[in-house]
């Protein structure tokens, strides 16, 4: 493309007016606006370790009472997109959060949706609309727009996982709020799935809400890569969709969210998507080769690609499977026409 006129080539009398009249030229920041062939982003590739996490959390658990901090989070933050924004890619937000022995993160509801990937500990619950999800290592746990939730613990060792909401997008839009609610009561789900290709009889009340599914227990993710995994060929990534049971489409309205196994030494190279992804190890370690950012992680430990990265992934390890869980903004750019692979 040619190259446009910029705004040192007008006479600073006219900016003046422009400015005075609320107005700008376009063709200065055009190209900005509307690069050639392909998206410029902020997003980099960006890498949070476990192990530098945990204790700064824990710390911030002896700091900060509940009362104080409501949600006891540690943001995970792309540089590229700069720190104070509070943004892994442009419309997904991760945070650590840790509830401690006895405590009660109190009930709210939010327009951001929201999902959590247990990380560590036991005893504690998730309550979303009243539904008592329990919170075990690797579970995916959803609090869509407009629910109402609450995380109780009454185990005896603290609780820590990874927070992924569209929180971004909910600020950009200039829709972002919260509720203060009360104590809810606790019931157990009325409408269960108890396995895949299985769905409860209602006698032609089928849908019991938009959100039919809201925990997503580990187990049987686990279960279904191993077995999805004995009929795959070797090299070609091992993934399943969290999905609505309902539908069939993405668990929540604006990021999807996966499943990866690699098996023990393989290499796998993923599409490369428009949508930013973000990468949560639940089990064992490797690489990632993220453009030219190598990454070497392990267990608990969380990383970004921004869209159109080429990733590959390895697992360096002989002997055992690596698993990883993946949120990304494609349902997002569905809705809006642009999502694409190349």
């Amino acid at each position: 493309m040619k190259p446009l006129g910029t705004l040192d080539e007008l006479p600073r009398e006219y900016v003046a007016e422009l400015t005075r009249a609320n107005l700008v030229p376009l063709w200065p920041s055009m190209r900005a606006l509307l690069p050639p062939q392909a998206p410029r982003t902020a997003t980099l590739p960006a890498y949070w370790e476990w192990t530098a996490i945990r204790p700064l959390l824990l710390r911030a658990g002896e700091l900060t009472p509940m009362e104080k901090a409501e949600r006891r989070v540690l943001v995970l933050a792309n540089p590229g997109r700069g720190l104070e924004n509070l943004q892994a890619s442009a419309a997904i937000y991760l945070g650590m959060q840790l509830v401690l022995p006895g405590e009660t993160a109190p009930s709210h509801r939010h327009t951001p949706n929201a999902a959590r990937i247990v990380v560590e500990g036991q005893g504690a619950v998730t309550l979303v609309e009243g539904e008592a999800c329990a919170m075990e290592p690797g579970d995916l746990i959803l609090t869509p727009t407009g629910q109402w939730h609450e995380h109780r613990h009454t185990g005896k060792v603290p609780v820590i996982w990874l927070d992924v909401l569209d929180l971004p997008l909910m600020v950009y839009l200039d829709v972002s709020y919260a509720v203060e609610g009360t104590s809810q009561t606790a019931h157990p789900p009325a409408y269960g799935y108890a396995a895949g290709g299985l769905a409860p009889v209602a006698h032609g009340q089928r849908a019991q809400g938009a959100y039919p599914l809201l925990r997503y227990e580990w187990r049987r993710t686990r279960d279904a890569l191993q077995a999805l995994a004995g009929s795959s060929k070797a090299g070609a990534p091992v993934q399943v969709a969290y999905v609505n049971p309902e539908t069939g489409g993405q668990c929540l309205n604006t990021l999807a969210f996966a499943a990866l196994l690699l098996r023990a030494g393989e290499e796998v190279v993923l599409p490369r998507d428009s949508a930013a992804r973000v990468f949560h190890a639940v089990e064992g370690n490797g690489e990632a080769q993220v453009n030219d950012t190598a990454i070497a992680f392990g267990h608990a430990d969380t990383f970004c690609a921004p869209g159109l990265a080429t990733v590959r992934l390895a697992n360096r390890s002989s002997r055992a499977p690596l698993y990883l869980v993946s949120a990304d903004e494609s349902p997002l750019q569905r809705k809006l026409g642009v999502y694409e692979q190349r």
